[in-house]
């Protein structure tokens, strides 16, 4: 029997390369693998449904599938997960010294319905008090003016959203002022490039994400992997080959972040910070599947249902294709 030929989109990590250098085949699989960003791939796949198999929003596929218009079916595999105190930016003069003080504010968003921004609000309401209506959001491009939400959305009661001024980017509004902060998966560029007001809201955001895991014990999920329905229907092994196939490529990630005797990534303390996130979070730092992910895939439905994102609330049953839900055992 000859082999599917199948287009992959995923993003150029670790745990993704395995896959796309050929060490980890993927049974019945004659991948054609595509190193994407997250914006190129979820555009195509959304927009055009453009590949076989993808990674994906969380978000923008929970979107989809409460409209019953998901054209994908989600596998447990979890291609990116992250924590999002990173992600509150603010002018720090405008007496912003608290998330509280973040109410009545304007701050930017690139999209509403961006999975980093479903946690970000997240925690601002439930560690913090601070409800989506209580920000006035401003959405545009970060570096490009114009920036469309991917997938349409209906904001929540109360909630207000305006565009950008025309031809304006949320990179320079923040850098000039005109906003107060900015929320969002990838730093403003004002930030990196150390604008003197320019912030994030949780100044030691480890220390904050460490007591937020310790007491939550949720690794945010930002990206999942998912297979074109109509394939997965066509040959019902396919699920289950890939969850099989993405497991393995974390594997040899994860051995060779362990292995110090030369430092595989291009940053110091490496050994460090691994002892310190495997004493907060156990020895598993990055699981795929169900089982240990619950607490993390409730908490993102209900957000994402509260924020107006999803019209009814999914159960994590409803998620990913059943044949990832189950494995054998000797």
């Amino acid at each position: 029997m000859s082999k599917l030929t199948l287009s992959i989109a995923m993003g150029d990590y670790d745990r993704t390369r395995p896959i796309h250098d050929g060490r980890v085949p993927i049974d019945g699989v004659d991948p054609v693998t595509m190193l994407l960003s997250p914006e190129e791939m979820f555009f195509r796949v959304f927009r055009h449904r453009a590949f076989d198999v993808s990674e994906m929003s969380f978000s923008s596929y929970c979107v989809k599938l409460a409209r019953r218009e998901a054209d994908y079916v989600a596998i447990p595999v979890y291609l990116s997960r992250a924590f999002r105190h990173t992600s509150v930016y603010i002018r720090t003069d405008r007496g912003i010294d608290s998330p509280a003080d973040l109410k009545g504010r304007r701050i930017g968003i690139a999209e509403w319905q961006l999975s980093a921004n479903v946690w970000a609000r997240g925690i601002l309401e439930d560690d913090h008090g601070v409800n989506p209506a209580d920000i006035h959001w401003i959405r545009g491009g970060m570096d490009t003016p114009g920036r469309p939400e991917k997938i349409a959305v209906t904001l929540p009661e109360g909630v207000r959203m305006d565009p950008a001024p025309e031809g304006a980017t949320l990179n320079a509004l923040l850098a000039e002022g005109h906003i107060d902060g900015f929320i969002g998966p990838r730093w403003p560029r004002c930030f990196a490039e150390g604008h003197p007001h320019v912030g994030r809201l949780f100044g030691d955001s480890v220390a904050a994400a460490e007591d937020w895991y310790s007491r939550t014990g949720i690794f945010p999920i930002m990206h999942l992997l998912g297979v074109r329905r109509s394939l997965a229907d066509a040959h019902p092994w396919l699920p289950g080959a890939l969850l099989k196939a993405f497991t393995q490529a974390k594997a040899l990630a994860q051995a060779a972040l362990a292995d110090t005797s030369a430092t595989k990534v291009t940053m110091p303390f490496v050994e460090d910070n691994l002892t310190r996130a495997q004493a907060l979070m156990g020895p598993e730092l990055w699981s795929y599947g169900v089982a240990g992910n619950e607490a993390a895939l409730e908490a993102f439905l209900d957000h994402h249902h509260r924020q107006g994102l999803s019209p009814r609330r999914l159960a994590v049953d409803e998620l990913f294709h059943p044949a990832t839900l189950e494995s054998y055992s000797l």
